[in-house]
Formats: structure tokens, sequence, C-alpha cells
């Protein structure tokens, strides 16, 4: 069983243990202070007898230590070392996490935690729902508020039937054993959590969010950053909204008005333009081929489905259609037996150099950088050679 040395001093990365077995590239210490990951948080890296220890996990009783390479022998007393600013790094995010969702949730109680996930390159938090932004701006200030004020952070260990549990923010039915570990962050939050955190908030420096995104079935992520980072990336983000100001020619504080102004603006003019592309099919002329109708046109949108439909309907008629439609994408169908789209697009594909596929009566494609009238022009005297 190792000793979880970690849980005496979350700020010791320096020390000297006794190897108690080796299992090829896996190595397990007396007693140590690599964390092994845990509670959303990664595992240390470091060193142990001048050896790269690249991974940390958990088995049963015992925590092993990823070592490549290694020639180490049962008994070799090591000298060992915690990569101490990836740690403290770790240590800062995670809780900067727990300092960010309860603040989010002070803004939406009924808030729920899904994830969390705390590592040198990533950190965020996954909630069971989207939020506002501007509930986000609130849980960001109070968030940075706690931060300034430097509230202690302690860990402890409670009974399962404590009755002060009932103060714990925790997931009882997650959690295996009697005791569970608590952090608790001033006055503001207290949590169950087997992570290493700060003894003081003041040492999170300051906390940024500069991304909510959506998690798919599992809620929505927010992205946040701290420290340093944290500044570079809100001085980043404020240098992009200046220059999307000077773009849009507005004052900061309306460029928000602006910028939804424009996108109903655009959605009404696509919206134009697919009813002008759905009129400008239905009404085209076809050319006679080979005792067929042949339908052959660019078309002025980029709305797949709409040209699919108009293709579909042809095909129904027994025609054989050819449309091209904004980024180089075609479309190909066919109700005459003579004409294989399959064929068709990847006769053309060949020439032009695009891709796709599809089945006898309908095929579609894509040719990157090719001109609109060439993709036309090769589509269709390929059709028009199988009509004759």
């Amino acid at each position: 069983m190792t000793e979880e040395l970690f849980r005496q001093d979350g700020y010791a990365s320096e020390f000297e243990s006794i190897v108690t077995a080796v299992d090829g590239d896996w190595v397990t210490l007396e007693g140590t202070f690599f964390y092994p990951g845990g509670g959303g948080q990664a595992c240390d890296t470091g060193s142990i007898g001048g050896a790269k220890v690249t991974e940390t996990r958990r088995s049963g009783d015992d925590i092993q230590h990823r070592v490549p390479g290694n020639e180490f022998a049962v008994g070799d007393k090591l000298w060992c070392s915690v990569d101490w600013d990836r740690r403290y790094d770790l240590m800062r995010g995670h809780t900067a996490e727990h300092i960010l969702f309860n603040s989010l949730q002070r803004q939406v109680p009924e808030l729920g935690i899904v994830k969390i996930f705390i590592s040198p390159e990533s950190k965020y938090v996954i909630v069971d729902r989207d939020i506002p932004l501007e509930a986000v701006r609130g849980a960001v200030a109070f968030a940075n508020s706690v931060i300034d004020d430097n509230l202690p952070v302690t860990r402890s260990v409670m009974e399962r039937d404590d009755p002060e549990m009932e103060r714990v923010r925790v997931h009882l039915e997650r959690i295996e054993g009697d005791e569970i570990s608590v952090v608790e962050i001033g006055d503001v939050d207290i949590a169950a959590c087997s992570g290493i955190h700060v003894m003081e908030t003041g040492e999170v420096g300051a906390l940024f969010v500069d991304r909510k995104v959506s998690a798919g079935k599992d809620g929505t992520a927010i992205h946040f950053r701290i420290g340093e980072d944290a500044r570079k990336a809100a001085n980043e983000l404020a240098m992009t909204c200046m220059e999307v100001t000077e773009v849009l020619g507005s004052k900061p504080e309306d460029v928000v008005r602006t910028a939804a102004n424009m996108r109903a603006e655009l959605e009404g003019s696509r919206s134009m333009l697919k009813e002008a592309a759905a009129r400008l099919m239905e009404s085209q002329e076809p050319e006679s081929v080979g005792g067929a109708m042949l339908y052959a046109m660019t078309v002025p949108t980029a709305d797949r489905k709409i040209v699919s439909d108009a293709a579909e309907k042809r095909r129904a008629e027994g025609a054989v259609c050819v449309y091209v439609f904004a980024g180089g994408s075609a479309v190909v169908a066919s109700g005459d037996p003579r004409v294989d789209c399959r064929e068709v697009l990847s006769a053309a594909a060949s020439e032009l150099g695009g891709r796709g596929g599809g089945k006898p009566g309908f095929a579609q494609g894509g040719f990157p950088g090719v001109d609109q009238d060439r993709i036309l022009e090769c589509l269709r005297s390929r059709a028009s050679a199988l009509l004759k």
C-alpha cells in the first residue's frame, strides 16, 4: 500500500522513497507525493531516480508511476521530483474550478455539474444546461472577487453520516467508502473533492472565461483560464473586439446590437436567395438530348437541401439534371437508365480533381477550387454523351 504523502502537503515536490514493486514501466514507491489524478484533475509527472515519469495512476491500494525503460529494483532508495510548475498550475486550476462553479450556481441556482477537466492545456467545467452570457459575466465578476479576497482553502475528512454533510456539495452515490474528502473555500463554497488545491484563493491570480460551447448531450462546457493566462486571454479578446468594432464602424457599446442587426439582414438575404434559387430551377427549360430532358445549370445558393429536392423532382419526372452550386459542390440525378450518376461524377472527378459518390440515380460530390462553369460543362457533356 502506497502512502499518499501528497495528502499531507500538496506543496512538496522533492522527496526520497523506496521502490516496493516494478512491473515493466510501472514503478511503485513506499510513499509518494505524485498525485495519481482524480476529481477531474490530471495526474502528476516528473522524475524518479533521474528517469522521467510520464504518468501516475492508482492501482488498488498502490500508486504506480510510469517510468519508461527504467532499470529499478525493489529496495532501491531513489530521489524523486514532481514537476512543480505543472502541479501548481493544476492546483490553482482546480481551486478556480470550485470557485467558478459556485459562482455560476449563484447566478443559476438549479445548475448542476456534470464533469470537470483540469490539465495544463485545458481547463473547463461541463454544466447540465446552457446558461446566458449575462449569467457568465456575473459569475466571473464574483469569482474574481473571491480570488481578490484571498480566502483560505482548507481540506478535511468527514464521515458519510455526518450531519454537516448537508452543507456539502456532493454526489454521495459516486463516492465509495465512509470517509469523504471535503474542500472548503472560506465561507463561499464547500464541496466533496479528492483533488489537490492551493491554500489561499489569491494564488489563483485571476479567472477569465474564454469559451462557452455545447458539450452535446452532457450540456455546456465553460472553458476558463487562470493567472497570467487569464490576463493574456482577456487582452487578446479585447483586441479582437476592438478590431470587430472598427470593421463594423460601431461603438464598443453598440457592437452587439450592430452584429445582431447584420445577422438578421444576412438571414433575410439567405432566405431570399434560397427562394430565388428554387424559382430559378423550377422555371428552367430543359434541353432535349437523345429523347430525354436534360437540366443543367449553376445555382446561386449553398443550400444542399434545396438543390437536392429540385434534383429529386426532376429525376421522378424521368429527366436527367446536373446542378452545380456555391462552393464547387454538384448534384447529378437521373430518371433515365442510360445515365449512371456515379459514372458521370467519377469521370468528372478524375478530370477535375474532385471527389464524391452515390447511387446510379443520384450522386453528389465536390470540386474545391474549380470554377463553377467548368464543373457544369464537364458534368453536362458526360451526361449528354451517355444519352446520345
